[in-house]
């Protein structure tokens, strides 16, 4: 990954890293830093309108040229379904991944848990 990058990126293995919520805008800058894929794991609306919503995020994205996925899940639980679902969306997307949430803190969790099954 281009390390001049001013996205609050937290590098977890050498193709999958986690970010804090980010905003439409930051898309165009992820491509710009090497990831291909991108998964979003905050519910829409989780902490109110001013949260980007997925459609958008989404739509800014495809137009940085990334794969993009919506797999939300609540902050204190994820079950072993959304593991595996999660773990499925690693399997299947181009790398670098880079996924977000509220902190980055469910995100890291779900990677954890999906890289053991």
């Amino acid at each position: 990954m281009n390390a001049s990058s001013s996205l609050p990126i937290r590098q977890l293995t050498a193709d999958l890293a986690v970010a804090p919520q980010l905003t439409p805008e930051a898309m165009a800058e992820a491509a710009q830093a090497g990831f291909r894929s991108i998964i979003n794991n905050r519910p829409d609306f989780e902490h109110g309108p001013a949260q980007p919503t997925s459609a958008a995020l989404a739509a800014a994205a495809l137009a940085a040229g990334l794969e993009y996925r919506h797999l939300p899940v609540d902050g204190g639980y994820q079950s072993p379904e959304e593991v595996a679902a999660f773990a499925k969306l690693l399997q299947e997307l181009p790398r670098p991944i880079l996924a977000f949430c509220r902190s980055g803190a469910r995100s890291t969790r779900l990677i954890g848990l999906a890289l053991s099954l």
